[in-house]
């Protein structure tokens, strides 16, 4: 049972990263490398934190971090599809701004507690029938609506990728914007609609650590983790089915280091506390040298489109 309650814990712990992840896949399939994630999550996490204080209101909270994610990821949109700035350099600056713009609002709000309006409405919620399947109603269907939200959004992106006329020209938008151009595609348009789209799951992955995840606003509460759902992206092989599991099990390495508290191991806590980010690295490791025409990014990632050498 003991084990139940640990897989409860990574399915909470994943859900930011499952955001994060599902984001990132709707950017990539456009092309767009966003090194960003780290950033947007940042402002999410502290828009959404001052609107939830503020305001008391757990819809309100989470549509501004939506809304501000969104706004950083429209930054990056219109410097690397009207300016042709490059995409890499973008993100990397998105990012470090994302990391400032939270400390400078966010600094008279640390150690702050959400309202307990908010924190009753996200409490977890037995769903009827499905809560109660042994071990599996426990682990999934006893969660947050959030972590609920979550399971329809990656039902809803694939749905939208592999099922829909929209989710076609998307990823035709990635593997080839000259043809999809010549096809009468609107190419920047888009770029911008999936660009937008994947800041405001990110805002909403941060928010998520700050208003349900911790509650009581941290220094630097995203620490990393926008990092990893990165890595997740390519771990994942662009499929959101696979990002959920994949965002459950770095989940589980990062509640590792507190549940192996209670036990006495000859090694250190900080190793487990490092075990996300050193498996990230692993994971990057091993997906590079898996070659593979069906599991490859899509053709022109990272790549600028000029309509002008069409």
């Amino acid at each position: 049972m003991e084990f139940v309650f640990f897989l409860t814990a990574a399915v909470k712990a994943g859900t930011c990263l499952l955001y994060a992840t599902l984001g990132e896949i709707i950017s990539e399939k456009v092309g767009h490398l966003n090194l960003g994630v780290e950033g947007m999550m940042q402002m999410g996490a502290v828009v959404g934190f001052i609107a939830g204080f503020t305001f008391g209101n757990p819809y309100i909270a989470v549509l501004c971090a939506a809304i501000a994610g969104a706004c950083g990821a429209l930054i990056y949109g219109f410097l690397t599809i009207s300016l042709k700035a490059n995409q890499v350099v973008t993100g990397l600056t998105l990012s470090i701004f994302g990391v400032g713009f939270a400390a400078f609002f966010g600094k008279n709000f640390v150690g702050k507690k959400v309202p307990e309006a908010i924190t009753t409405f996200f409490a977890p919620i037995k769903l009827p029938v499905l809560g109660d399947i042994p071990y599996v109603g426990q682990i999934f269907f006893n969660q947050s609506v959030y972590v609920y939200f979550s399971y329809l959004l990656v039902i809803a992106i694939y749905v939208y990728l592999y099922k829909t006329k929209w989710g076609l020209n998307t990823r035709m938008v990635g593997e080839n914007p000259v043809a999809a151009d010549a096809s009468g595609i609107p190419v920047d348009k888009y770029k911008y609609f999936n660009i937008a789209l994947c800041g405001a799951l990110c805002g909403l992955g941060g928010a998520f650590l700050s208003l349900v995840y911790i509650s009581i606003y941290p220094v630097n509460v995203v620490s990393g983790r926008g990092w990893i759902a990165v890595a997740l992206v390519i771990f994942a092989m662009w499929n959101p089915g696979k990002a959920l599991l994949g965002a459950y099990f770095f989940g589980a390495l990062d509640i590792a280091s507190f549940w192996l508290q209670q036990y006495t191991l000859p090694v250190s806590i900080y190793f487990f506390t490092a075990l996300p980010y050193l498996a990230t690295v692993f994971v990057l490791i091993f997906t590079s040298m898996r070659k593979s025409s069906n599991k490859k990014e899509p053709a022109w990632l990272g790549k600028n489109y000029f309509k002008e050498d069409r």
